[in-house]
């Protein structure tokens, strides 16, 4: 790939630019799964609160990371063009290619620092894991066969935002996984998820023209609809299995209108622009479920 490939360059991007670019709507993937992991932890007596905000550090970088990366990615191949989200940096012109990388790399390198020490103070290995996060962060639209061109980038989502943050934030606080925590952990992945594939369902018409083959390109308007509805089901139902360990886990059940309310211009058939404010809602909705269900465990204790 080459940084040359840029539409119409204008080069003025404003900070208020390059907040748009980091997709704040998308922070809540990395919170929630922070959140749950502390709360797991919580409720095994584990908490460790700077523990825990070394890991929000790593999450937070990483999405924000793997945010300018896609931005720069996408906006090289041309797959930016025409788009119907959010402002892209580089496909729009208002900052030069190699600015973007450079601030996605920047974000990397926090996340990689944090990583290291939360690792050095809990178990060594995780370093691994984090190089991992973000090799996986940088290839999900980047290099010369991106996996999330290839339908996987909801499965990456589940993984990263979902399993990886909630079990990892729990063991580097108190050295074990809980089933509360795995349980938590596929609740929030599968949220996670939904937001990915709702941004896809956008896009599938300039996805499929360009050659971009997402999860929602694969399985078709139609089905990648009804996936997302199944996903965004799926915290609740794992609300109910966590109240076999505490009863104020059923709290989070309270959030399925919201979740409705969310996921209703997705079953409803709406396209382009209208799509776009359900990704912020799923990502409010999945947050509120993360914290009640972090504060239920916590109590329980």
């Amino acid at each position: 790939m080459s940084d040359s490939v840029s539409p119409a360059p204008r080069h003025h991007a404003a900070f208020s630019d390059w907040l748009t670019g980091a997709r704040p709507q998308t922070w809540p993937n990395a919170f929630s799964g922070v959140v749950l992991g502390s709360g797991a932890a919580a409720f095994h007596d584990g908490f460790n609160w700077w523990r825990a905000l070394l890991a929000l550090v790593v999450a937070w970088a990483l999405i924000i990371g793997v945010n300018f990366a896609n931005d720069y990615s996408d906006g090289i191949r041309g797959t930016d063009e025409d788009r119907t989200g959010p402002l892209r940096l580089t496909g729009s012109g208002l900052a030069r290619p190699r600015h973007v990388k450079w601030a996605a790399f920047a974000a990397f390198g926090v996340a990689g620092l944090a990583g290291i020490v939360l690792s050095l103070a809990s178990a060594w290995w995780f370093i691994i894991i984090g190089a991992l996060c973000i090799l996986g962060a940088w290839f999900y639209t980047g290099g010369k066969n991106p996996y999330g061109y290839r339908g996987l980038g909801e499965v990456a989502v589940f993984l990263f935002f979902g399993l990886v943050s909630v079990l990892g934030t729990e063991f580097t606080q108190r050295g074990a996984i809980s089933w509360q925590a795995v349980v938590a952990a596929v609740g929030v992945g599968a949220i996670s998820a939904a937001i990915n594939l709702a941004n896809n369902i956008r896009d599938i018409p300039s996805d499929a023209e360009t050659g971009k083959i997402t999860l929602a390109v694969r399985l078709g308007d139609a089905n990648a609809r009804r996936l997302f509805v199944v996903l965004v089901a799926v915290p609740f139902v794992a609300s109910i299995a966590l109240a076999f360990a505490t009863w104020p886990a059923l709290v989070p059940l309270l959030l399925l209108p919201l979740a409705v309310k969310a996921a209703r211009p997705v079953y409803r058939g709406a396209t382009g622009s209208d799509l776009i404010p359900v990704i912020g809602a799923t990502g409010k909705t999945m947050l509120a479920w993360a914290v009640l269900t972090a504060i239920a465990l916590a109590l329980a204790y």
